[in-house]
């Protein structure tokens, strides 16, 4: 199963980090939870290295990456 970290931007100046394995579920989970998020890079967890970035207007349309 593919792992990610992703590093969200909420409000103006707020930066959280997740760990997870759904990017779908994890946008859904953002428009609940976090409802001023505006986007989230997505990293490679064994690698450490970038491998996506998303927005509210561009949002991941598959599971994986």
């Amino acid at each position: 199963m593919k792992k990610y970290i992703c590093i969200v931007k909420v409000g103006q100046d707020k930066f959280l980090k997740y760990r997870l394995s759904d990017l779908t579920s994890f946008t859904a989970y953002l428009d609940k939870e976090h409802k001023e998020w505006r986007y989230f890079n997505v990293y490679d967890k064994q690698l450490k290295t970038q491998i996506g970035s998303f927005t509210k207007n561009n949002r991941p349309q598959h599971k994986h990456i």
